[in-house]
């Protein structure tokens, strides 16, 4: 889940990280008593896209201005909540981020020392590990900072990173970014801040009212029924509707598209606490999205360690009997000893190419290539 610039900064102050002082700006715009004698005011649109600043979501205003600035970023952005916040005296701003490195299961640290706007134009960030448990996390990130900071600088951001490791981690956090982090006359403070949190982790914290209302909002139609049916869909644009079990396997089947010039348009995942048996519903999203005419194959794969590959090759055949494919079917199944008692592999293909499946592979690799050469012809 992202969280907004509010419910994040919110999250940052409890750790003790240093942010702006703010508030929520009501309705009718009128500037809280609190905020009153601040020395500078922005206003800040709480919408969960990047490119604010860009699209005038963001601004400096004085006090008589809020009401009206207010209502014309509404105008733009809907109906989403306002941060007003204090202006802060910027000497320098910084890129520094925090993410869970998926191949190396581990922290990683990104750092620019051009930060901002700017950082689109600055050099590729460094990519530092770090491990939040190490107590010489701070010693070991300092050599790097050095060469792209002053002394005294690097060593204050390289002390701050193994305290975001740590937050990131108690948080369950995927990324955890500050652009800018800013260098002020009272240390370093993080101006904005993207923050999101693993889905699956959820359950654990409290979820921020105002970013789950417009992580729910940004989903598309039928991205919303899916969830409301028990899993998790993401819309891409692509050109093969995949369908998966399981984030690990998805991402698998995304990298070897990728691999033969072809991009997944949607991506599936299980949902925490959701029906053990989503598959009919996968495959009408999956459909759904493949009649649209930049779609031009549907591949579904899935693994079976016990239950019964008969029963998933049925209702497979089934599906298919109601709803021909609106473009060629790609299939695949990896299915162990136990789910394979009484009907084999062998039988599965028979049934399935006799329903007209374009093609089916055990080997996931196999059954891509199959489709990039079809649609290659």
């Amino acid at each position: 889940m992202r969280l907004t610039e509010m419910d994040g900064k919110a999250l940052l102050r409890r750790h003790g990280v240093a942010v702006p002082r703010g508030v929520a700006l009501p309705a009718d715009g009128a500037v809280p008593a609190e905020a009153r004698d601040w020395p500078g005011l922005v206003l800040k649109a709480q919408v969960l896209e990047g490119g604010r600043g860009r699209r005038g979501l963001v601004r400096r205003a004085a006090p008589d201005e809020v009401a009206a600035l207010r209502a014309a970023m509404a105008a733009q952005a809907g109906a989403v909540p306002f941060l007003l916040e204090e202006a802060v005296e910027i000497t320098r701003e910084l890129y520094l981020a925090l993410r869970v490195d998926g191949t190396r299961q581990a922290i990683e640290c990104l750092f620019s020392a051009r930060g901002g706007v700017e950082v689109e134009q600055a050099a590729a960030p460094l990519r530092l590990p770090v491990d939040p448990d190490d107590p010489f996390a701070a010693e070991a990130l300092f050599p790097a900072l050095r060469d792209v900071l002053p002394a005294e600088l690097a060593a204050r951001v390289a002390r701050l990173v193994p305290r975001l490791a740590r937050l990131l981690r108690a948080e369950d956090l995927e990324l955890l970014e500050l652009n800018p982090l800013a260098v002020t006359p009272a240390g370093l403070v993080a101006c904005d801040a993207k923050l999101v949190r693993d889905d699956a982790a959820l359950p654990r914290h409290d979820t921020p009212a105002d970013s789950a209302a417009l992580e729910a909002a940004a989903l598309s139609p039928l991205e919303r029924q899916a969830r409301q049916r028990g899993f998790a869909l993401v819309e891409m644009p692509g050109d093969v509707a995949l369908v998966s079990a399981g984030a690990g396997l998805g991402m698998q089947l995304m990298d070897l598209l990728g691999d033969h010039g072809l991009r997944a348009a949607c991506f599936m995942d299980n949902l925490r606490g959701g029906p053990a048996e989503t598959t009919e519903a996968r495959l009408e999203a999956a459909f759904a999205i493949a009649a649209r005419p930049e779609v031009k194959a549907i591949l579904f794969y899935t693994t079976l360690a016990s239950r019964p590959l008969r029963d998933r090759v049925e209702a497979l055949l089934a599906f298919l009997a109601r709803h021909p494919p609106p473009r060629p079917l790609y299939a695949g199944f990896a299915a162990g000893h136990a789910a394979t008692r009484g009907f084999d592999a062998a039988a599965a293909r028979d049934q399935l190419r006799a329903a007209g499946v374009a093609a089916l592979h055990e080997d996931p690799l196999a059954l891509i290539r199959a489709m990039a050469r079809d649609l290659a012809a």
